[in-house]
């Protein structure tokens, strides 16, 4: 991060994560994940990824082939400089353009230059408008405060905000009109407060599912998975291995597989905590593979 002749070395971290629900698309009969298909439009033939290039559509529907060549040729940037550019009014931002926002972690080396940069934006009330290179792009960028820490946050260009097409005519309001309305402001003024408000919606769904699974209603498949992050359970996976070496000499396994039930009912009373689980939970495969061949 620069400002004049002032270099201030900077790690950048992601200041926001979604926890939004996330579901899968499957077979309602059994389970199973819907796979889709890349299918050419014109011959109907799947496409291997090796063969999918870019393509641009114009306005008449055109489509203009880029390849890798065409694409190494287009303006990029590697720089890895955060340059500010000038110092404005907090206010002149509007917050319509704020597109991501990231923390920067000055090194030990940094520590006093970023403290003084982190000073004046406060005394000053104002933020650096910058310029950054995220994922070979160029992006236009500002620099603020936020709880003793610099915060980037980098915004859309102007021509990506849209312009609302249509007009508010309410007709007369009348001074009584806008007198109550003015109580009602003052009646539910207040102090902004993010604690005061929860996901209800992602609470809902834990619960429904979490009801489902006592219930008996869930859907075992060969690809079934368990949450990230739980304990395999110890007992299901010697089980699983005593079976495959029985079966491998040809003996019968039906009395061991009575033992099983139980161990799957235990296992899936232990997911119910983290049936929601969010998008992450979906790398847990590997995991389970992993810890089924040391078992076995």
């Amino acid at each position: 991060m620069s400002f004049g002749l002032v270099s201030v070395p900077v790690k950048l971290y992601s200041a926001t994560e979604s926890h939004d629900v996330s579901f899968r698309q499957v077979h309602a009969s059994d389970g199973g994940r819907i796979k889709y298909q890349r299918i050419c439009s014109i011959d109907g033939e799947e496409v291997a990824y090796a063969d999918i290039a870019k393509g641009y559509e114009t306005e008449d529907g055109e489509m203009v082939i880029l390849t890798d060549d065409d694409m190494a040729e287009l303006p990029s940037t590697s720089s890895r400089e955060i340059a500010v550019e000038k110092f404005v009014p907090s206010d002149q931002i509007d917050p319509m353009l704020f597109e991501k926002s990231y923390y920067l972690e000055p090194e030990k080396t940094g520590a006093k230059p970023y403290a003084l940069l982190r000073q004046a934006l406060l005394d000053a009330d104002r933020m650096a408008v910058v310029t950054v290179a995220l994922r070979q792009r160029t992006s236009v960028a500002v620099l603020r405060v936020r709880d003793d820490v610099i915060v980037l946050q980098t915004m859309m260009w102007p021509d990506e905000i849209r312009t609302p097409d249509f007009s508010v005519e309410p007709g007369e309001i009348k001074d009584a009109e806008v007198t109550m309305a003015n109580m009602l402001v003052e009646t539910l003024a207040g102090d902004f407060d993010p604690a005061d408000f929860e996901d209800d919606y992602a609470g809902a769904v834990e619960s429904l599912v979490k009801a489902k699974i006592e219930g008996g209603e869930i859907q075992r498949t060969a690809t079934s998975t368990k949450s990230s992050g739980e304990v395999v359970d110890l007992l299901a996976a010697l089980q699983r291995s005593v079976d495959a070496a029985k079966s491998a000499r040809g003996e019968d396994t039906a009395s061991a597989a009575s033992t099983k039930a139980p161990a799957k009912k235990a296992a899936a009373k232990k997911t119910a905590k983290k049936a929601p689980a969010k998008k992450a939970s979906a790398k847990a495969e590997p995991k389970k593979k992993t810890a089924a061949k040391k078992a076995s």
